[in-house]
């Protein structure tokens, strides 16, 4: 694995994969494995899942719109880096010169770790550490530490997109979609979809959220037709995930399907932690206790992106 100190970025190198980390962006810029580019954004922390219509009867999102402002506006407020899990002084311009040629640049591990400030009032801090080996998988380690103060959250998690459609996902967890107060009825497996589906509500809202997940691995097609995969996995404890063609702000602002812009890239939210979605009516019942995410307990999670599908 190879290092490359820039002035602005750190490149990771190794066989199949090609990863760029931006320090003016606040997170990695580019993720090449298997010949093709993965991001089309930078991935940020995400807070907010498209509203449904009990969301609205029971006026959440008013409650909660604080976290729509904070899963458009983030702010990075600190970057570190770590070679061989031990923190590294100097990787900015211009110190980042004595670098060239030394030890750092083929270590066994190197963790670029972001710090983030919401926009809320009172701000939170969420860190996030993407952990790099030779083999390039990549371990992000994502951190929400709890503020008293502030609303509950509509979900946490990370937000990647995609530069194209998907051409369709394997995943192993529960059959259908699910949520943390919809989940009794589902099978575990491993199920296949294709394409990018969107569930075709009246209103756009929230859906295709898909809870206890081991893995979910992403396919789209490469140069020459041919097919690239990328995998997303469970490290220390399962995860829930959505794929889908639009991020929850672009449900949020259409009233009708035709309002969506045309799907042209895929949107996939690997969460931490997701707010149930209630049902009990639709005309001011609140989300079950056990079923909501409190601002002001921490949300600590960790999952594994691997070039290969192991």
């Amino acid at each position: 694995m190879d290092v490359v100190y820039g002035d602005v970025t750190l490149g990771v190198h190794g066989k199949d994969f090609d990863y760029i980390f931006s320090y003016q962006t606040g997170g990695p810029e580019s993720f090449v494995a298997g010949g093709l580019e993965w991001l089309y954004r930078t991935p940020k922390p995400t807070f907010w899942r498209a509203t449904t219509c009990n969301d609205r009867g029971s006026h959440f999102p008013h409650k909660a719109s604080m976290w729509m402002g904070a899963d458009m506006f983030i702010e990075t407020t600190g970057v570190e880096v770590l070679v061989d899990d031990a923190p590294l002084t100097g990787f900015l311009a211009p110190d980042n010169s004595r670098l060239i040629g030394s030890g750092y640049e083929h270590p066994a591990s190197v963790e670029v770790r972001y710090t983030y400030a919401t926009t809320t009032v009172p701000s939170a801090t969420v860190t996030v550490g993407y952990r790099v080996v030779r083999t390039g998988d990549v371990l992000v380690l994502v951190r929400y530490e709890g503020v008293p103060g502030l609303p509950e959250l509509p979900a946490f998690g990370m937000r990647f997109v995609m530069p194209s459609l998907a051409t369709g996902y394997d995943y192993r967890g529960l059959e259908g979609e699910t949520y943390p107060d919809r989940m009794a009825g589902a099978r575990r497996g491993t199920f296949s979809v294709s394409g990018v589906p969107l569930t075709p509500y009246l209103v756009p809202q929230e859906c295709g959220m898909h809870m206890d997940t081991d893995f979910v691995i992403v396919s789209r097609t490469g140069t020459g037709d041919r097919t690239a995969r990328l995998t997303f996995r469970r490290h220390d404890r399962r995860f829930a995930f959505s794929l889908l063609p639009y991020t929850a702000l672009e449900l949020e602002n259409a009233t009708h399907q035709e309002e969506l812009p045309p799907a042209r890239r895929t949107v996939l939210c690997v969460m931490g932690a997701v707010r149930g979605v209630g049902g009990i009516d639709s005309w001011g019942s609140d989300v079950e206790p056990a079923y909501r995410i409190p601002s002001d307990q921490d949300i600590v999670y960790s999952f594994v992106i691997s070039p290969s599908q192991r």
